[in-house]
């Protein structure tokens, strides 16, 4: 399976909005969960919630709800991004996890095998 391909990173403004997308095409008539998550400088990676790519049912870490939004359309994944905080520049990651028997899609991060290369988003003050 080829790895995701994420777009859609840049600056933004503390309050605005940012949508980044990511390319599924290759899993999206699979069965797939398919996660974002994020990795400030130094630290380790964090998830910001997940999505079953054959229904579209989403599940988020508590910090995300409300701040972010995951939706898929036609082999793209969004990360909507509403409220943006001031925060360290922050790289973002989706990544594909095969789902198979399991229930639903909240997987721990080490599930995710492909990941794509990521895209950096900085919010200023």
């Amino acid at each position: 399976q080829a790895r995701p391909v994420e777009s859609g990173g840049g600056s933004g403004q503390t309050g605005g909005s940012l949508r980044l997308l990511c390319d599924v095409a290759e899993y999206s008539k699979s069965d797939y969960c398919m996660g974002w998550f994020f990795q400030p400088p130094g630290k380790e990676r964090e998830s910001v919630g997940t999505i079953y790519i054959r229904n579209g049912t989403t599940s988020y870490v508590d910090s995300a709800q409300g701040r972010f939004a995951i939706s898929q359309d036609r082999g793209t994944l969004y990360l909507q991004q509403n409220n943006l905080q001031p925060e360290v520049t922050r790289l973002y990651y989706c990544a594909a996890a095969y789902k198979g028997g399991r229930s639903n899609c909240r997987l721990a991060l080490e599930s995710f095998r492909n990941w794509g290369q990521g895209t950096q988003v900085s919010v200023s003050s």
